[in-house]
């Protein structure tokens, strides 16, 4: 009975130290598992704030970038007064040269009629003259001065004629003068408001893409200086040609066509800029994909260590239950026989959960977020990775 009871003691001392071994190395991987978990955290944060800084940046160019087309905006108001202007002025000095062609009509007229009272004038002293004459003469003249009377009517008649015509001509010269201006005006307003359409346009697309690419990716910040300078030149340019299209027609051909190459370039420049933040784009939902998978990865891991504590616990708990419900008082090897029973359980549950340890490999660590991540994917890999450490503890 004696060494029975040796035998008993001993085999129960060894299944204890196998326990408390697998339990040790358990809690070293734990341990292991919650020191990696810190460095992510701590990583993560970091990346963290250096994405709060860069978007600290962008939002500085952002607002630089509206100061940038505040300024075009009041230099292109300007150019848009100084032209008016300019029309305005061409406008008045057509008014005052049709102001001196009415006036210099209206001294030619009174030249005329001035001459033609004259010369009516002469002609009633000649008529009575003539009357003189014919009462002197009477039959002799009288054929002489009929002729003469026909000769001066023809005159008359024949410089009337011109004086129509003159008037006619006049007339149809004004006419053809004022629809001239007309058209020239109109032509120049037409042409005015293309071009305030057209930079308006420009302005409205520049000044969309322009914030499109600095709020999704922080790669565009090397080109909007770019972009800024081309624009001030493309100004400055215009500015130059405007001045000298007013004065010239073949100019303000010459302008039109460089307003339109310039559109091009500008539509060359905003498909390439829609094209790059398109890459952009998918990268980063390729990118963000990847995270949501490794966040699922991990979280079924989780769950599947947290059920294996959860069945650890519960067949601890089941045992020292069983153990306290079955322990007689009379008879010792009763009781070290069913200790023994109560303890295969436990041993065989730690044991399971070791080799069960053992065999799954630790979990790879997750890649790293790249610079042009967003920050929402950051914060759900932090979030992700700090339930685990809260369930731990």
């Amino acid at each position: 009975m004696s060494s029975m009871q040796c035998d008993s003691a001993s085999e129960s001392d060894a299944s204890s130290v196998d326990g408390s071994v697998s339990a040790g190395m358990g809690m070293e991987s734990l341990r292991r598992r919650i020191d990696s978990l810190l460095q992510e955290k701590r990583v993560l944060r970091m990346e963290v704030e250096t994405l709060k800084l860069r978007v600290k940046a962008l939002q500085q160019e952002n607002l630089e970038l509206r100061r940038n087309s505040v300024s075009i905006h009041a230099k292109a108001e300007q150019e848009e007064e100084y032209i008016t202007n300019t029309m305005l002025k061409k406008i008045q000095n057509l008014q005052k040269e049709k102001e001196r062609l009415a006036q210099s009509y209206e001294q030619e007229e009174e030249h005329l009629t001035n001459d033609l009272t004259r010369r009516l004038f002469r002609l009633k002293q000649e008529k009575v003259d003539l009357e003189m004459e014919l009462e002197r003469e009477q039959e002799a003249q009288v054929n002489k001065l009929l002729k003469r009377i026909e000769k001066l009517e023809n005159d008359v008649c024949a410089k009337q004629a011109s004086l129509d015509q003159l008037r006619q001509e006049k007339v149809s010269l004004e006419n053809a003068l004022e629809q001239e201006q007309e058209s020239l005006v109109n032509r120049l307003w037409k042409r005015m408001e293309k071009l305030e359409a057209e930079k308006k346009s420009l302005q409205r697309r520049l000044e969309g893409s322009l914030a499109a690419a600095a709020v999704a990716a922080a790669t565009s910040s090397g080109e909007g200086p770019e972009t800024s300078r081309r624009s001030r030149q493309s100004s400055s340019t215009s500015d130059m040609q405007v001045e000298c299209s007013l004065t010239d027609p073949e100019a303000m051909a010459s302008h039109i066509n460089q307003l339109k190459s310039d559109l091009e370039n500008l539509r060359q420049q905003l498909d390439q800029s829609q094209a790059e933040h398109q890459l952009k784009m998918s990268k980063l939902e390729q990118e963000e994909r990847c995270l949501v998978q490794e966040n699922t990865r991990l979280k079924r891991r989780l769950q599947t260590e947290s059920d294996k504590r959860d069945r650890l616990t519960r067949n601890l708990s089941e045992s020292d239950a069983g153990s306290d419900m079955e322990l007689p008082a009379t008879e010792p090897q009763a009781q070290q026989h069913r200790c023994r029973e109560c303890r295969q359980p436990i041993t065989a549950g730690a044991a399971a959960a070791p080799q069960g340890a053992m065999a799954q490999p630790p979990p790879p660590p997750p890649p790293p977020p790249s610079s042009t991540n967003h920050p929402s994917t950051s914060s759900s890999s932090a979030a992700t990775t700090a339930a685990p450490l809260q369930q731990a503890q």
